[in-house]
C-alpha cells in the first residue's frame, strides 16, 4: 500500500525527515507546567516536529488543546502529529496521527486520510514490516531504554534491538523510550535520525535549553 501518494503527504514527509528531534508531549510529566508552555519553549529552541500525546484527556479537551498547539506549531512552521486520535488530528488540522498496536488500523486511517503523516508503533521486526505494508509513513521503534512514560512489560530493545528492526524497513523510522542526551552518540551509528523524547524535554528544568542541547547533539552527529 502506497503511503506517499499525495503531494501534501510528500511535502510533510520531506519536513519530517529534516526535523531530527521529535517532541512528544505529556502534561502529566511536565513538572507542573502546561503543554502549551513546553511546546512554545521547544519551538523557540528550534524543534519542528511535535506529537500531542495526552492520555489523560478526553476527546473534547484533547481537541481544544490540539487547536491551541496547532496554532503554535503552524506559526513556527512545525509539524503536529496527534497520538491515537485520527478524529482529533483531522478536526484540528494536524499534519499527522500516530497509532499504537491497539489503535485504529493503519490501513483504515490511510484510506480516510491520504494526506496525513501516519506513524505506527512497533516492538519487533514483524510489527514493523506489517506497519509499513499497511501504509505507515514512518514506524516508531521502541521502547529502547527503561521508561516510565507508559506501562511496559516487554523487553527494552536497546541499541541492538534497533539494529535488528531498522534494516527491515524502507520507510523512515523514529526511535523512542527513555532516550536522553547521553544516548545519542550510540543511536546515530545504529541508523537513528529522528529521535523522539518526552521527559528529556518536558521534565527538564529548562525545556528550551534541553531541546536545544538535543538538537545540537543530533546535528553534530549527522554532519
Amino acid at each position: 500500500m502506497n503511503a506517499g501518494g499525495t503531494t501534501l503527504h510528500r511535502e510533510r514527509m520531506d519536513r519530517f525527515a529534516q526535523a531530527g528531534l521529535y517532541l512528544v508531549t505529556s502534561q502529566a510529566l511536565s513538572a507542573g507546567r502546561g503543554t502549551p508552555e513546553i511546546v512554545r519553549a521547544a519551538l523557540d529552541a528550534g524543534v519542528r516536529l511535535v506529537q500531542l500525546r495526552e492520555k489523560e484527556l478526553g476527546g473534547r479537551d484533547l481537541f481544544r488543546l490540539a487547536e491551541e498547539v496547532r496554532r503554535l506549531t503552524a506559526d513556527a512552521g512545525a509539524l503536529l502529529v496527534v497520538n491515537d486520535r485520527l478524529d482529533v488530528a483531522l478536526a484540528a488540522g494536524a499534519d499527522g496521527v500516530h497509532l499504537g498496536q491497539g489503535d485504529l488500523p493503519v490501513a483504515a486511517a490511510r484510506a480516510v486520510a491520504p494526506d496525513l503523516v501516519i506513524g505506527a508503533s512497533s516492538h519487533n521486526p514483524a510489527e514493523a514490516r506489517a506497519a509499513e505494508a499497511a501504509g505507515a509513513s514512518y514506524v516508531n521503534i521502541g521502547p529502547l531504554f527503561t521508561t516510565g512514560t507508559k506501562p511496559w512489560s516487554g523487553e527494552f530493545l536497546g541499541v541492538e534491538g534497533l539494529r535488528r528492526i531498522a534494516p527491515v524497513l524502507h520507510v523512515p523510522f523514529t526511535v523512542m523510550g527513555g532516550i536522553k542526551l547521553e544516548h545519542i552518540p550510540s543511536l546515530l551509528p545504529a541508523g537513528a535520525r529522528t529521535i523522539a523524547v518526552v521527559t528529556a524535554v518536558t521534565a527538564a528544568e529548562r525545556p528550551g535549553a534541553a531541546a536545544r542541547e538535543l538538537l545540537a547533539a543530533l546535528r553534530r552527529g549527522t554532519t
